[in-house]
């Protein structure tokens, strides 16, 4: 039995129970904003990330609404770090990817700005403040 307990501790401990990124290599950032087309350029087995400005307490909601092609790119995770340590402090949002074989895929993250639940602009300021970020992925 304390085998057993032990060896689950164990598991939680190297799995990182607690803060943090379930990444610590985000690779290439490539940086993008609303309202932005950015291209990218990667080699076979990049890892690369799409990096937006991302503040959650004035309503920011950055999503992947478009996955790459997965032959050419597969999605690792999201991640988020803070500017600063007060209350508002805005941020980056990283959605982590590894590119795979040569070919041209679009990732799409989308700000559905103070959204709510149903991820969908209901205010005309939310339309208006809500918006994309493109990137076109070449892999050579």
């Amino acid at each position: 039995m304390r085998r057993t307990a032990a060896v689950a501790l164990l598991a939680l401990l190297v799995a990182g129970c607690g803060g943090g990124s379930a990444v610590s290599d985000y690779g290439k950032v490539i940086k993008g904003a609303k309202g932005t087309t950015v291209p990218v350029e990667l080699r076979p087995g990049q890892r690369f990330s799409l990096a937006v400005p991302d503040n959650p307490s004035v309503g920011d909601n950055w999503e992947l609404v478009a996955v790459p092609d997965t032959k050419v790119a597969s999605y690792i995770s999201e991640e988020h770090k803070s500017d600063g340590e007060g209350t508002g402090a805005g941020g980056t949002a990283y959605f982590v990817f590894n590119s795979k074989r040569p070919g041209t895929t679009e990732v799409r993250l989308f700000n559905c700005w103070r959204c709510g639940q149903d991820r969908t602009p209901a205010t005309d300021e939310s339309r208006r403040e809500s918006g994309e970020a493109v990137f076109t992925l070449t892999v050579k």
